[in-house]
């Protein structure tokens, strides 16, 4: 045994070194709910630390574990936290990050059951209660995978295996030279990683069917143009900016008895199809083929948590479809039939533990709760002077503008270097606006507040700015 393999294998059986790392872990959450949003100057210039030459000879473990605490630790967004509004970023269930931590030293490779029977027995399980969970027909099968940018991959995938092969066009074989011609019609707010994954499949941007859609960014079902068989429809449950909902219930049917393939894009508004309160944003949903959904969104898992659903399993296998001669087919489920990756780490395990912890009623009211702290928001800076609030705030995301594109600007800026929140900005309509995305199961109504008021604060510095400059 060489000296390297005698000091790792002293390491691994090093409880101190593990429960050190456990100890930073346990700090960071003490301190992560009260701490400022955003890192402060000085955690970002200390970020220099780790500015070095690969070291030439093996280190002590402890004084890595160390040295990303002490530098690491500062310099992360406080996102598990209830302030943080930026992106559509989630927090964390404990239980789902307790099993995280768990899993972590299992490291398990999801590939195939004979590698991780545990993570195949979760994946069967989870899939049954998505399917029942969001009503959804019970041939139904799932994918996890990275995020939604992936899932919307395999969607696509899957519907353009499909069409193809009802035109008996062997993609796998063929591929796309000289195949029959997919169309795709998706609306003018379709998310960017829609246009990605169209790009991806070889689908082209450039031959998309674009559809108008109205001021809330809801594609206008009457100028969806007459659909066929070689068609792929691309839908939205939850406007990146505004947070709408296309009208499911007058599209989805006919579409589908005009032979189209929908795919839903919901990385974090499907989720509303699991509340009693918010369901009738996503009526109709289920005459869908595909969807795509986040669990590190709405769902409040650790990252990084996708999921691809579809109710053709031929299709979405085939499309994603691998062989070899050492790979040992299982009794029961294999993760890489339903996945582009083959190697993937098993987030399954998180993803069930926090379903199995919140059951349905916990998800309901977790989500119907991000739900009205949006809506406060909302109505809270509505009442401060020099903002408006541009959207319906129908799920979690409200937009928010100041009187001058200028004014707005400088109040994105002052707001980061408050850090008693963090948002980020956007483009809506063509207008330059403050983009709020409330994905957090700790925010509460204290915290919308507090972050309100440091809104206010931010306008009155950069309303001043703005006059010392004219």
């Amino acid at each position: 045994m060489s000296e390297l393999q005698k000091q790792m294998l002293s390491e691994l059986q090093d409880e101190s070194l593990f429960k050190k790392a456990e100890s930073f872990g346990l700090e960071y959450l003490s301190k992560v709910l009260d701490r400022n949003v955003y890192p402060t100057e000085e955690a970002l210039e200390n970020l220099s630390a780790f500015e070095e030459k690969l070291p030439d000879d093996t280190g002590n473990a402890h004084e890595v574990i160390e040295m990303l605490h002490k530098y690491g630790s500062p310099a992360t967004v406080a996102q598990v936290g209830g302030r943080y509004f930026g992106f559509v970023n989630g927090s964390v269930v404990p239980a789902g990050l307790a099993a995280k931590n768990l899993s972590i030293f299992w490291d398990q490779n999801t590939a195939m059951q004979v590698l991780s029977p545990i993570s195949s027995k979760l994946e069967t399980v989870v899939q049954k209660w998505l399917t029942q969970l969001f009503g959804l027909p019970d041939r139904t099968v799932a994918g996890f995978v990275s995020g939604t940018s992936m899932a919307n991959f395999c969607g696509l995938a899957a519907a353009r295996y499909r069409v193809l092969q009802n035109n008996n066009w062997d993609f796998n074989e063929n591929g796309l030279f000289g195949a029959p011609k997919i169309r795709v019609v998706t609306g003018k707010d379709a998310h960017s990683t829609v246009l990605k994954a169209i790009a991806l499949n070889g689908l082209g941007k450039g031959n998309i069917e674009w559809v108008d859609t109205e001021e809330e960014g809801r594609i206008i079902p009457d100028k969806i143009p007459e659909l066929d068989s070689n068609t792929i429809l691309i839908l939205q449950a939850g406007n990146v900016n505004s947070g709408s909902f296309d009208d499911f219930s007058s599209i989805c049917e006919k579409a589908r008895s005009q032979g189209a393939w929908i795919h839903i894009d919901g990385a974090f508004g499907l989720w509303a199809g699991a509340t009693k309160k918010l369901k009738h944003l996503t009526k109709g949903f289920e005459h869908a083929n595909s969807w795509a959904v986040d669990g590190h969104k709405t769902l409040n898992t650790p990252y990084d948590s996708g999921i691809i659903m579809c109710d053709d399993q031929e299709a979405l296998m085939s499309s994603l479809h691998m062989s070899g001669g050492y790979i040992i087919q299982g009794k029961d489920r294999d993760g890489m039939f339903y996945t582009p990756e083959m190697s993937r780490r098993a987030r399954i395990i998180e993803l069930w533990a926090t379903f199995k912890y919140l059951g349905k009623n916990g998800v309901d009211q977790m989500v119907y709760n991000l739900n009205q702290r949006a809506i406060q928001f909302a109505n809270e800076i509505s009442k401060a002077e020099g903002f408006s609030v541009l959207n319906e705030v129908v799920f979690n995301q409200v937009i928010v503008q100041c009187e001058t594109e200028e004014l707005t600007n400088k109040v994105i800026e002052e707001v980061q270097k408050l850090r008693e929140c963090w948002v980020g900005g956007s483009i809506w309509k063509g207008k330059r606006v403050i983009r709020i995305s409330v994905c957090s199961w700790v925010t509460n109504k204290e915290d919308i507040t507090r972050s309100v008021n440091s809104f206010i604060k931010a306008r009155e510095i950069a309303y001043k700015q703005i006059q010392l400059t004219e």
